[in-house]
């Protein structure tokens, strides 16, 4: 049986057959999110399912592209669509693109999500810079064998957000003054949103926002050397103690509706970096 790296140099190796641009910077594009894909400049668009052993998304709008091109003066490839634990996936299954975007060159990640809002001075539309992450998917990328060619057995955790890309996010949102605040982010394995009991626990246990995506692809990132800005898009409300039913497609709007500002403050960053 082939192993993970050299699925990764197959699936590396037929992107390279199609475009001769190597990527800068990887670009992982979550809900609401994937209009951002229009802004680059395109040098190739392949669906996953052409890619080989890339799985097709299933998630809610997320079109399920891997896009090479320019935007903001850097080379990037983009995925026009996340895949998710939920989907039924195994964790290394999700967080395969990443893999193959940091063979191709990628030494940069920038990721963006939809987030429900917990800490109280959070309102719907906000965008907020990851600080941390608290993992409760209740499983790892990173279990089994590893391959030391890959990234080390026992990757460091005290800073999975680079702290320099954060402030340049910051600076370009103070320059072109739109609001961003700091999280942190804790991820479950979902589909189903929350309990009033569950929001109430993973509050006290540290998290601003919580999500069903981030933390996997992260793992991965630091495990390769990647350096991280994650940024996210509080779409709904989450007080444990008033909790309304959730409207999906309410969350989607917000973040389709947020999603230029966070493309103008993206783009700015990569032309900072």
């Amino acid at each position: 049986m082939k192993g993970l790296f050299e699925k990764i140099e197959e699936a590396r190796t037929f992107i390279e057959s199609r475009v001769s641009l190597r990527p800068q910077v990887a670009l992982v594009l979550g809900t609401g999110l994937g209009g951002m894909a229009q802004s680059i400049e395109a040098e190739a668009k392949i669906a996953y399912q052409e890619i080989p052993h890339f799985v097709k998304t299933t998630g809610l709008g997320h079109d399920g592209n891997l896009i090479i091109g320019s935007l903001g003066g850097k080379k990037v490839i983009a995925m026009q669509g996340r895949l998710h634990y939920y989907e039924g996936y195994t964790m290394k299954e999700i967080t395969f693109p990443l893999r193959v975007m940091h063979a191709l060159g990628a030494g940069e990640l920038v990721m963006s999500s939809a987030v429900g809002g917990m800490n109280p001075h959070l309102d719907r539309g906000d965008i907020v810079v990851l600080t941390d992450f608290i993992n409760l998917m209740g499983n790892n990328p990173l279990i089994g064998w590893n391959d030391d060619r890959l990234g080390p057995r026992f990757p460091d955790m005290s800073e999975p957000y680079d702290s320099e890309r954060r402030r340049l996010f910051e600076d370009a949102a103070i320059e072109k003054g739109i609001g961003v605040r700091r999280a942190v982010l804790v991820a479950v394995a979902g589909p189903n949103l929350e309990t009033a009991a569950e929001y109430r626990f993973l509050r006290r246990v540290g998290a601003d926002v919580v999500g069903m995506s981030s933390v996997p692809e992260t793992i991965v990132a630091v495990h390769s050397g990647m350096k991280v800005l994650a940024v996210s898009i509080v779409t709904d409300l989450c007080p444990a103690d008033n909790l309304q039913p959730a409207d999906i497609k309410e969350i989607i709007e917000t973040a389709e509706g947020t999603e230029p500002k966070l493309r103008e403050l993206v783009i700015e960053y990569l032309k900072r970096l």
